[in-house]
């Protein structure tokens, strides 16, 4: 599997940073974040997952175990022994899967807007349903429709440019990729318990007016988390890293100071 990725940054940073986007997007979503951290001497590298942006798909499902399996690959290829590993939602799940999987290769940890836990039966059911549905009509109207919850009202009115970024992004991601990676996620583990074993820095971040992962989601996840930071972007719904980019940047920025991963 060959993913198309941005590689920004001095290669010869000591801390590199792997950033994972969420449903249904791309790598783009990082963009703001990939130039802001090159610029201040990281490395970070932005990946499209198997079946979105220009990375190649294939096959009707896709399990978050083959997307981590995916960057270790790509990791591998780039030479990162370690690295810092973010993702925010669907990548956030993928973060911590790959941890799961391979605890040794991770730095630190930046958990955005996401859920260890398992879906209920009714809300696995509707990633079924809703696969098949994009499956036969297309991304069109399911953007349209999601568009409301992934931001917040506050950036709706007053950002434009991340509405149409938003609002792109998941027109333009393909369906059979987005299909896959829903009914991919409908059968992942549950990550909660994982979440004691993790033994790196870990920052949480959630947007305040968040309404797939509320603030109480991000709290457990910080409980949870030993030695973990939580931070609260206010006024941000589920991309905070779009809707509040100076906020996240800088708590990102401090968290990777804290943390030891200098450039």
């Amino acid at each position: 599997m060959d993913l198309a990725y941005d590689d920004l940054g001095p290669k010869t940073s000591e801390s590199p940073v792997l950033l994972v986007h969420g449903h249904p997007f791309d790598r783009s979503m990082w963009r703001p974040q990939a130039e802001y951290l090159a610029g201040r001497g990281h490395r970070v590298v932005t990946p499209d997952l198997r079946g979105f942006g220009k990375s190649p798909g294939g096959g009707t499902k896709t399990g978050l175990d083959v997307f981590a399996a995916d960057l270790v690959r790509l990791a591998d290829h780039l030479r990162l022994e370690t690295f810092v590993l973010g993702g925010l939602s669907m990548g956030g799940q993928i973060v911590m899967q790959l941890v799961a999987d391979h605890p040794g290769r991770v730095k630190a940890l930046l958990l955005a807007d996401t859920f260890p836990g398992l879906d209920t039966p009714e809300a696995r059911q509707a990633r079924l349903d809703t696969a098949d549905r994009i499956t036969e009509e297309g991304m069109h109207d399911y953007a349209e429709e999601l568009l409301p919850k992934m931001i917040s009202k506050s950036t709706r009115e007053t950002r434009p440019d991340v509405e149409a970024h938003v609002r792109r992004m998941m027109r333009d991601a393909p369906k059979e990729g987005a299909a896959a990676a829903l009914r991919g996620r409908a059968e992942r583990p549950d990550y909660t318990e994982g979440l004691t074993k993790v033994e790196v820095p870990t920052l949480v971040v959630v947007g305040s007016e968040d309404e797939f992962t509320p603030v109480a989601d991000a709290r457990s996840i910080h409980r949870k988390t030993r030695g973990s930071t939580l931070v609260v972007i206010e006024g941000a719904g589920h991309l905070p890293n779009l809707e509040r980019e100076t906020e996240f940047d800088e708590a990102l920025s401090t968290f990777l100071k804290s943390s030891g991963a200098t450039p």
